[in-house]
């Protein structure tokens, strides 16, 4: 029987379920609420250009897409805080670069 996969959007909801955040969907994203901090969480399952504006925003990608996806976000130079999640094919995740200290 092979690996099954579960879609970024779903283990980034069950992630910030766990940490204590209020989840809820718009759309493709996740909004993430605890205390005062509202964090927009984006699956990118491939690098690929941010969104251009936010206050906190975690991208949640798999492992292996970490460095790239970092690299393309520090080009950007984005306006706002951010951190990238990489989730491994168990279902572990890492915080592999961030912008402010959550």
């Amino acid at each position: 029987m092979g690996t099954v996969t579960t879609r970024l959007d779903t283990q980034a909801e069950s992630i910030f379920d766990d940490l204590g955040y209020t989840v809820s969907h718009e759309g493709e994203e996740i909004t993430a609420e605890r205390k005062w901090r509202v964090v927009h969480v984006t699956p990118m399952p491939e690098p690929d250009d941010a969104p251009t504006s936010g206050q906190f925003r975690c991208f949640v990608t798999r492992e292996g897409n970490c460095r790239e996806l970092e690299r393309r976000l520090q080009r950007q130079h984005l306006e706002y805080d951010w951190a990238i999640m990489g989730i491994d094919e168990t279902g572990d995740y890492e915080i592999h670069a961030t912008t402010v200290g959550w």
